[in-house]
């Protein structure tokens, strides 16, 4: 009798332990299972993240911007300014394609009042900088605009491309105006002295990384700034133009602020085209 009931017991035991050693084995197999799942859903996270990053970055054509660039491109980082953000002042037209020439020299021409100022744009320098502004030359954005800031003690520059700056007389808002976008900086004159010599035209920026627009400068006299705006290009003509407006000086208005006024001969962008890349 005590045999037969110790054989019953060893016999629960074995099926127990037997039952307990399936168990762990199942539950060791869901967790693999889950970690592989987890891996597998972080990994598509941080693709889905570089897919969104590459089409918030697209252009209109909606074209993919997630292959990587044809020889002679390089992709650029064009990040729109949140809706939140975005004032009066602010003209969407449009995000620039992602991925723009880094060949070829263009010409742009700024058509103003006063005659056409010209500058050499070189695209192996500044392909994304030169990308946008065909962008927005071919959008009529800077079309009608006034140059609203001078700066003549100092710097000596001739700020323009706030598309909002248009009309009589000046607003208190002209010099905050801009694209739906931005732009990182490129082409910083780190081993230039002075980094901005006259004849420069250069993309006026906040001070913050990453922050330029469609603001820029034409410097009519060396300037000690900062090397932290990029260099677009070189004015070929019409620099006797800017250096009228210098001339006659400014208002003032600045002064307390920024520095300079706005021009007391006024200068507007009747319109601005840039050339097919060359060579």
């Amino acid at each position: 009798m005590t045999s037969t009931r110790e054989r019953q017991r060893a016999a629960a035991r074995a099926r127990l332990e037997k039952e307990m050693a399936e168990r762990a084995a199942r539950a060791r197999k869901r967790r693999q299972t889950q970690a592989i799942v987890g891996a597998a859903a972080a990994l598509l996270l941080v693709v889905a993240g570089t897919v969104w990053l590459a089409t918030s970055l697209g252009d209109d054509d909606k074209t993919d911007n997630t292959a990587a660039p044809e020889a002679g491109f390089v992709q650029c980082a064009f990040t729109e300014v949140p809706a939140d953000q975005r004032t009066k002042q602010i003209k969407d037209v449009g995000v620039p394609g992602a991925q723009q020439s880094n060949t070829g020299v263009q010409t742009m021409t700024i058509d103003t009042n006063l005659g056409p100022i010209t500058a050499k744009v070189d695209r192996a320098a500044v392909p994304c900088t030169a990308g946008s502004f065909t962008h927005l030359a071919e959008k009529n954005f800077f079309d009608n605009s006034k140059c609203h800031r001078l700066v003549t003690e100092g710097i000596k520059v001739l700020q323009c491309g706030d598309p909002s700056a248009t009309g009589k007389g000046w607003r208190e808002t002209d010099g905050t105006g801009g694209p739906s976008y931005r732009l990182v900086e490129e082409n910083l004159p780190t081993d230039k002295r002075p980094p901005y010599p006259e004849g420069v035209i250069a993309m006026a920026n906040s001070g913050q990384p990453g922050s330029t627009g469609s603001q820029f400068f034409i410097v009519y006299g060396d300037s000690p700034l900062d090397p932290n705006y990029t260099v677009l290009g070189t004015i070929t003509g019409g620099m006797d133009i800017v250096k009228q407006v210098a001339a006659a000086g400014d208002d003032k208005a600045f002064a307390q602020q920024a520095g300079g006024g706005h021009p007391k001969k006024e200068i507007t962008i009747n319109k601005l085209t840039m050339s097919a890349p060359q060579g």
